[in-house]
């Protein structure tokens, strides 16, 4: 986690386990575009696997992308929380998403691994970043700005959920919130391309 701060104003950049494990369903399941915003797909790639088997007496895929869709939603508006709970092997939070509920029965240990080892090159992503110092960025486009409006900074906290996935961009998805590939900082130009008129906004 990485976090920056002025007077009024602060960004916080991590990652979510509970996301890395949405996506990993996400894909496996096929459900290409997905949720909102329509993210890409996971990297690295996650391999398909046929449901219609699990899911056929419970309304099948389309039952399981609405159902995929609702619980998104959840995550994200959770976030930083785990909303809601993944307790398996029953995953009763799920009792109400029964194609999404067999779905994650089958594919939770597989799911969890993938999402684990994410996290370990997450934390490798920054450690590297904080020993070049390429985690400053954030502040100098916040100092920037200021210098630019020539007052004191609105007060604001924008959030960024950096997740692994192949496309090279963010997604923005309400004032104070943007998800963005993890890779992104290392490509400073657009990187700012991305997030300084967020930042202008905000500020």
């Amino acid at each position: 986690m990485y976090q920056t701060s002025g007077t009024r104003w602060q960004i916080t950049a991590d990652t979510s386990g509970p996301m890395m494990i949405a996506l990993f369903v996400r894909d496996t399941a096929g459900l290409d575009g997905a949720g909102h915003p329509a993210l890409s797909h996971a990297a690295p790639k996650v391999r398909r696997a046929d449901h219609s088997h699990l899911t056929a007496d419970v309304g099948g895929l389309s039952a399981l992308k609405t159902e995929w869709e609702a619980w998104w939603e959840q995550l994200l508006k959770a976030h930083p929380q785990t909303s809601p709970e993944l307790s398996p092997p029953d995953f009763e939070a799920f009792g109400n998403s029964p194609a999404l509920q067999r779905v994650l029965q089958a594919h939770f240990g597989s799911a969890l691994t993938w999402a684990r080892e994410r996290r370990s090159e997450y934390a490798e992503i920054e450690a590297e970043r904080a020993a070049s110092g390429a985690d400053q960025l954030l502040e100098d486009m916040v100092d920037d700005r200021l210098m630019e409006v020539g007052r004191d900074s609105r007060d604001f906290n924008l959030t960024i959920i950096e997740l692994p996935l192949n496309e090279q961009r963010a997604w923005y998805l309400e004032p104070d919130k943007i998800i963005m590939s993890n890779r992104l900082m290392a490509e400073p130009e657009l990187f700012r391309s991305y997030v300084q008129p967020v930042v202008e906004i905000l500020v």
